[in-house]
């Protein structure tokens, strides 16, 4: 049976960590996350990974694999190059609270933030060309990592002042839904930091499903921000208005 080496981080908040070694038997069809249960169940019964489903929709097994971002329960074994050590480490971008597995509280933070769904009184009424338009921001799964790889957060670490790419798509669905009598633009403007976003598609490219993040919802949103405060000739109608 082939054998794999897989180095995994292995540290506490606040005290540093190290790579550990460990050798696994690989099996046809195994992934990732089986190789860190392997090893949570014949080496180091106190290796904090997170995971739940095993199926790529909770979100819940981000990690960096070989300096890639993606779910572990998703990356096969069989498409790393096994002659060489595997290395996963924890996201970045987030405080690490054990080995694998870091804090993304601030996430939920942010969320609170965004005014939710507000319907009109009545009858509603929606067309399918509506429902298709918003339906792809409603595949996040939340596994955070367009966030971690964006650079805003990763380099600069400007949570103070970006949502960060999960929560342009949260806005873009709301944005975007012809029932929803809520104005958010000033608050991309503002605190959700659009402005800091340079578009490099970073975001699209980790999103396990598939979502066109920079093409189909921080454009658009760009386009909405940029119409109402940086258009010429209605910051001149405003000036003349007193506005």
């Amino acid at each position: 049976m082939a054998e794999a080496t897989i180095m995994v981080f292995r540290g506490e908040a606040h005290q540093g960590g190290e790579e550990k070694e460990y050798t696994v038997p690989v099996q046809e069809g195994m992934v990732v996350l089986d190789a860190l249960l392997y090893i949570q169940a014949n080496y180091a019964g106190d290796l904090a990974v997170r995971w739940n489903c095993k199926a790529a929709k909770c979100g819940s097994c981000s990690a960096e694999i070989n300096g890639k971002l993606g779910l572990t329960c998703k990356m096969r074994m069989d498409s790393l190059p096994l002659e060489e050590p595997v290395r996963v480490y924890p996201m970045k971008t987030f405080p690490l609270i054990k080995d694998l597995v870091t804090d993304v509280s601030w996430n939920y933070e942010i969320e609170k933030r965004i005014p939710p769904f507000a319907p009109p009184e009545g009858e509603l009424t929606m067309y399918q060309e509506d429902i298709d338009r918003i339906q792809e921001f409603r595949k996040c799964i939340e596994c955070f990592l367009c966030q971690n790889i964006c650079h805003v957060l990763r380099t600069h670490d400007r949570k103070d002042s970006f949502f960060g790419p999960r929560y342009m798509i949260k806005i873009a669905e709301l944005q975007m839904h012809p029932l929803d009598t809520v104005d958010r633009t000033e608050l991309l403007n503002g605190d959700g930091g659009m402005g800091f976003c340079n578009i490099t598609k970073c975001c699209t490219e980790v999103c396990p499903e598939n979502i066109q993040i920079t093409d189909n919802a921080i454009i658009p949103l760009k386009e909405r921000v940029a119409d109402r405060f940086f258009d010429p000739l209605l910051w001149i109608l405003r000036k003349l208005a007193g506005k």
